[in-house]
């Protein structure tokens, strides 16, 4: 801490990380644990992304987004997980105050597209099964594009905001955050200055960027339910059915654990029940996408194949 300008004050220039464990014992298999979850999950959404590259058959909108969503998983988990890595092998735990607002910003702003993305696919998913004839023209290259970078843009504006009235908060007593990362609700608490302002900014946050998408993705299924329900054929309602269970499988994942995630704000002391939801949150929910994507999709799975064995596609 440096001396502040009221003289018996001091500024925070640093904060310390207490991470998952204070057992130094338990360090390393920590470290070899979420390394290898780690690589896995790098791994398995750049080899989606290689699938979609290389498989002509899944060129197709719903694809595109869930490659994108394979780059934002692969940047969400890392940004927290590196540096969580370097603090297991190091008795420094300390992150510097503007190292903390980064990974504040690069958090926010990926997980915000994130959100968007979902959405869009659910908008997608209902485009193709409840309007076919008019889906290749509502879900061309050009919107496709569009939609993607609406969404880093809404996503941007509100990381820009959430950090920018983080910095304007005063850091003057305790620096330890009793967590692996730096995140809003923890960085409230240590405040000497008033949060409100800050806190209002992420309840409207929340409500553009978490209910809104959530209620039209529902909005969306329930479209696609009620079509799916009139087709006859039993194959039919299947298939359909299979193209969008993977989907909202990810959706229940991403805003379950966000939910809990900032439910707490009001609590007075941060418990590792928060650490539990942060790890389903950036390491569990990006290490699962790429499984459950391709568990039940014979294309993604033949092209992943292809992809490992270097066979070309049929043409």
């Amino acid at each position: 801490m440096d001396p502040g300008a009221s003289g018996n004050e001091s500024v925070v220039t640093e904060f310390v990380l207490l991470g998952l464990t204070k057992t130094p014992a338990l360090r390393p298999i920590l470290f070899i644990i979420f390394l290898l979850a780690y690589v896995a999950t790098v791994g398995g959404n750049f080899s989606i992304l290689a699938a979609i590259l290389a498989e002509p058959k899944l060129h197709t909108p719903m694809y595109f987004f869930l490659g994108n969503l394979s780059l934002l998983d692969v940047g969400c988990i890392s940004v927290t997980v590196p540096a969580m890595l370097g603090h297991f092998m190091s008795n420094n735990r300390s992150i510097l105050y503007r190292s903390c607002l980064s990974q504040l910003f690069f958090f926010h702003l990926l997980a915000g597209v994130d959100c968007f993305l979902l959405t869009v696919m659910a908008y997608d998913r209902y485009l193709a099964i409840c309007q076919p004839l008019t889906y290749s023209t509502r879900m061309s290259w050009g919107v496709q594009r569009a939609l993607a970078g609406v969404s880093c843009v809404f996503s941007f504006s509100n990381a820009l905001t959430q950090t920018v009235t983080v910095s304007t908060l005063n850091f003057c007593g305790p620096n330890v955050i009793n967590h692996f990362y730096c995140d809003l609700p923890q960085l409230f608490q240590l405040s000497c200055s008033s949060t409100q302002l800050n806190e209002q900014l992420l309840f409207v946050a929340a409500a553009f960027m978490g209910v809104a998408p959530l209620v039209l993705i529902t909005v969306s299924y329930g479209h696609v339910a009620a079509a799916v329900l009139r087709i006859r054929s039993a194959e039919g309602r299947k298939k359909a059915f299979s193209t969008c269970g993977s989907h909202l499988t990810v959706v229940g994942i991403f805003y379950g654990t966000g939910v809990f995630s900032y439910m707490r704000l009001g609590s007075v002391e941060a418990s590792d029940k928060d650490k539990g939801i942060g790890i389903l949150n950036t390491i569990i929910s990006p290490m699962l996408n790429p499984v459950i994507y391709s568990l039940r999709n014979p294309d993604v799975q033949g092209a992943l194949r292809r992809v490992f064995t270097h066979r070309q596609p049929p043409t």
